[in-house]
């Protein structure tokens, strides 16, 4: 399971903006994942639930949002969506397609509490 790896990885680019930041905790992760991925969103939840302990991130939610395949046809420039298995145009029916999005593995927002400075 990939997954795992994935979600250590996440995480530690996660922590170095807590850090820069100066948060206390994370609350809040959102990642989009694409069809084309390799990632399968239910596996990278339950592998969150693991890399997450013991890190600044172990009461952080993790959120995954699909995102649709996308592509744009080199015959008649439409930007049309796309299966995965059938990546033609969706106007004119042409297989000479240039994938737009649906491969990516983003992480599109993190949610943080910053820590309280004591003031003398």
């Amino acid at each position: 399971m990939h997954e795992l790896a994935v979600c250590q990885a996440m995480l530690e680019q996660v922590a170095d903006i807590a850090s820069r930041e100066q948060a206390s905790e994370i609350t809040r992760i959102v990642v989009r994942i694409g069809p084309l991925s390799g990632v399968v969103p239910e596996l990278l939840e339950q592998a969150f639930t693991i890399a997450r302990a013991g890190t600044i991130a172990q009461q952080a939610e993790l959120i995954t949002e699909s995102t649709s395949i996308r592509v744009r046809c080199s015959q008649c420039g439409a930007e049309t969506e796309a299966g995965i298995n059938r990546m033609i145009c969706g106007e004119c029916g042409d297989y000479h397609t240039q994938l737009l999005s649906g491969d990516e593995l983003l992480l599109a927002s993190v949610e943080l509490n910053r820590a309280e400075q004591a003031v003398e």
